[in-house]
């Protein structure tokens, strides 16, 4: 009986050898298996191009602000969210205020701070250089400050002088009377070149005409603007025009004395639908894609861009609503061609 008993213990001793002997490991890897040829890396996350902007006036002011806060959202929806964003501050009338405000973003590491107002350009000068790796652009200006050992700022202007010279040129057409008024804020920057463009189309095309000039001096003063709108009305004016935010209130002076009014900057035809004519509309997308790109690409200013009818940047839209004749909307387009081709000189 223990014979039996050790040969069965054996015998299941053998068994569980073999079985053992047989049996193969699962084998964990330590690593990942190689790419093949085919496979391609993951690409990097796309880093968000972040923009602020300080505007001296409302972002809804029809005018100047809204102009480049339109830009703005219109970048937006092309690049798309996750790849642009952008912050603002408007209502800086205040120069000083205004000051803080960009120093301010460029702290907080934006890749592109706009300073977009003219008067904004002595902080610039003074805040740049504490921010070498942020790239700023300011207008309307040709002033990059590289002169003053700046490089790091791009400048933009509008040749407003091109549409107004087109606005010019219809409001000479639609004039009974041959005397226009035209309110200008401060005499600089694209105020002037829009002031003075639009007087040549108007001589251009009623040489006999009298265009008065006011300047008010100031941008944002909309009771100024009223007065001096009222003022040429007085002498006889049946066509107004007028640059800067300021002019809401003289739109309004021109409406309720059935004076047809001529906009720049925005379009101005919801202020009063029944006298706005037409409007030069400003584009900022044609000079933001571009520094942008440079922005993107490491060159962080010292270059000057300008919006003109050419490359679209300066738009002259009609107000649907006003029964704009043939004859004239056809000598209109005729003018912005030969400004575009150049068989046309606005400003001598």
């Amino acid at each position: 009986m223990r014979l039996t008993r050790l040969i069965l213990a054996a015998t299941i001793v053998t068994v569980m050898a073999l079985v053992a002997g047989c049996a193969q490991p699962t084998e964990v890897p330590t690593e990942a298996p190689a790419a093949t040829a085919t496979t391609a890396p993951p690409a990097a996350p796309a880093e968000t191009f972040k923009v602020a902007v300080v505007m001296p006036s409302a972002i809804n002011d029809l005018a100047f602000s809204q102009s480049m806060y339109d830009a703005l959202v219109a970048t937006q929806e092309k690049m798309g969210a996750d790849n642009f964003e952008f912050a603002y501050s408007d209502g800086m009338f205040v120069v000083d205020d205004a000051a803080a405000a960009i120093r301010d973003y460029a702290s907080q590491g934006y890749d592109l701070v706009i300073a977009h107002g003219s008067q904004y350009g002595s902080s610039l000068v003074e805040i740049a250089p504490d921010f070498p790796d942020t790239s700023f652009a300011w207008g309307t200006t040709v002033d990059t400050f590289t002169d003053q050992g700046v490089d790091n700022v791009f400048a933009y202007e509008a040749r407003s002088e091109e549409g107004g010279y087109v606005l010019g040129v219809v409001a000479a057409s639609l004039s009974q009377s041959g005397v226009l008024g035209v309110i200008g804020p401060i005499e600089t920057g694209d105020a002037k070149l829009y002031v003075d463009g639009f007087k040549a189309g108007v001589l251009a095309t009623n040489p006999g005409a009298q265009v008065n000039v006011n300047w008010t001096g100031s941008f944002s003063d909309v009771a100024l603007a009223s007065e001096a709108a009222q003022t040429h009305i007085d002498a006889g004016a049946d066509a107004l025009t007028g640059s800067a935010q300021m002019v809401v209130g003289a739109v309004g002076v021109a409406k309720e004395n059935g004076v047809l009014w001529f906009g720049t900057q925005a379009d101005q035809t919801s202020l009063a639908p029944d006298v706005v004519v037409a409007s030069q509309v400003y584009d900022w997308t044609v000079v933001l894609d571009q520094i942008i790109e440079l922005t993107q690409g490491g060159t962080l200013g010292g270059q000057a861009f300008a919006i003109d009818l050419a490359n679209g940047g300066l738009v002259i839209q009609y107000n649907p609503d006003y029964a704009v004749p043939d004859d004239v909307a056809a000598l209109a387009s005729d003018t912005v061609q030969g400004i575009v081709d150049g068989t046309i000189t606005v400003l001598e």
